[in-house]
């Protein structure tokens, strides 16, 4: 069996590979490595977002909550679709605006102590994210080869593809590998869906294999525990630099638009699909009696829980492949985001302003190649996915979200409330789990996630700030005003001067 799983794993390793290999080709400006020549298709957005957003934060670290909570773990992605419905409104707005990162974007709105603190908070929540992708690529190859790969050796493993394939091609290699790799997953996981609750004696045989608060709408959950699930997904969607690289990608600010509909359809029906799966895994390890790792439990169930036949068996091999890619994909997007972040914030914009292309295609090659040992070197010190996912969810939630949508959205924050929100935000994140800020808070509140606290002092330095001092630049709040959907047509899309 093992050789059928690693021959479908290679089979997917090398397409990937002739994706990046073609998609390099075509890459010779800054332009055509941070944002794709700004030419991709709504076809190929849908799936580059959708493959973005759902990698090891949802197959492993939800997985892992689903496996011993049951439904309640909708409640993470539940955040997302939220977001998704106020990002359709956004999607056009961002394509006008049409720069390289979420930086830019500070800089052109606040100013430019915006924009460092902002590169500072990306840098953090991006490479978290990083190594938790790793870590679930580690953990499926030593599923897989138990007698030769342990879970370590799987993550140096998993961040030499990663970093190669991110290295080659940039945002082109990334959102080209995201459509095969999309394509696969969806189809995979939508086919393993029925089959697993056949196996498990339909609905009624599948909801009385569990507890019945697994299939409730809170669980064994207060609702403030939900909410903190809820909140860093609902907000890292709405400020999310890898999406908001995708939309300025774009060949239009309509195409944007469109890619969101998909991106919604496809990213509620995978999810739901995910936490089943992860359920009915935990519903067969207890006919069994298997004892798997939670977060590993789709992969486990893929490895032994399909039919036995050969249909059952390949349709498990690509269930494995579909979750090892997804993973290489997410960690693909979070890698190249923070690499972006570098080149264009810091090197582009105060060291080498005037470098050429081919020079600022090396610096950005190597920027991922050091970035993707930064994110390796914290996977190997991680524990829990979950635990790690939030972390990198909520630095992003409680620090730049705010502004970003203040950026858009507000006539009256400004550059000073800002860059309190971007430094209140990151410092309470990073310090919250921290043996000196538990003893000197009540244990009610040190036991809570860091995600609330976070925000709402963000939000209040934003606010606060901005009202205390003078308003912003009436010149730069021009270029954030919105105009009709109408004038956001096709090529009409006037750009930005």
């Amino acid at each position: 069996m093992s050789s059928l799983y690693a021959a479908v794993l290679g089979a997917i390793l090398l397409v990937l590979l002739v994706v990046s290999l073609a998609q390099m080709r075509r890459t010779h400006t800054k332009q055509d490595y941070l944002l794709a020549g700004r030419s991709l298709p709504v076809l190929v957005l849908v799936f580059t977002l959708l493959s973005s957003w759902i990698g090891s934060g949802s197959l492993l670290g939800g997985a892992e909550n689903a496996y011993g909570h049951g439904l309640v773990a909708l409640w993470q992605p539940a955040g997302g679709w939220a977001g998704l419905l106020l990002i359709y409104f956004i999607a056009p707005r961002a394509r006008r605006f049409a720069q390289y990162t979420i930086p830019d974007l500070l800089e052109a709105r606040y100013n430019q102590a915006a924009r460092v603190l902002g590169v500072v908070a990306l840098l953090f929540a991006y490479t978290a994210s990083t190594s938790y992708q790793l870590i679930g690529g580690g953990d499926i190859l030593s599923l897989i080869f138990p007698q030769t790969i342990t879970p370590e050796l799987g993550r140096y493993i998993i961040a030499a593809f990663v970093i190669g394939f991110t290295a080659l091609a940039g945002m082109s290699s990334v959102a080209y590998m995201d459509l095969c790799i999309g394509l696969l997953a969806t189809v995979t996981l939508l086919m393993t869906l029925p089959v697993l609750l056949h196996t498990a004696g339909g609905w009624g045989g599948f909801h009385a294999s569990l507890p019945s608060s697994h299939f409730t709408a809170f669980g064994d959950y207060s609702h403030i525990r939900a909410l903190e699930l809820f909140l860093p997904t609902c907000l890292l969607m709405l400020g999310n630099q890898s999406m908001y690289q995708k939309f300025f990608s774009a060949r239009t600010a309509g195409d944007a638009r469109k890619a969101t509909v998909g991106w919604i359809i496809g990213t509620v029906i995978l999810e739901i699909a995910i936490v089943l799966i992860a359920m009915l895994g935990h519903s067969r390890a207890i006919e069994e009696q298997a004892q798997p790792k939670p977060r590993e439990i789709i992969a486990y169930t893929a490895l032994h829980f399909m039919p036995s036949a050969f249909a059952g068996s390949f349709l498990g091999a690509l269930l494995m492949g579909s979750v090892f890619a997804k993973v290489i994909s997410t960690a693909n997007n979070y890698l190249f985001s923070p690499a972006t972040n570098l080149i264009s914030d810091v090197y582009v914009r105060y060291l080498a302003p005037g470098a050429s292309n081919k020079r600022i295609l090396i610096v950005s090659r190597l920027t991922v190649v050091l970035l993707g040992i930064w994110s390796l070197y914290q996977a190997l010190h991680t524990g829990s996915i979950l635990k790690a996912t939030l972390y990198a969810y909520t630095i992003y939630s409680a620090t730049l979200t705010p502004v970003v949508l203040a950026a858009f959205y507000s006539r009256r924050a400004n550059a000073a409330g800002a860059v309190a929100a971007i430094a209140a935000g990151t410092v309470i994140t990073v310090f919250w789990d921290t043996p000196l800020v538990h003893r000197a808070l009540p244990p009610a509140l040190a036991a809570r996630d860091a995600i609330l606290p976070a925000l709402l002092v963000a939000l209040g330095c934003l606010f606060g700030v901005s009202l205390l001092t003078a308003p912003p630049d009436p010149v730069k709040l021009l270029r954030f005003q919105s105009y009709s959907d109408e004038r956001n047509s096709s090529s009409g899309v006037p750009q930005p001067r």
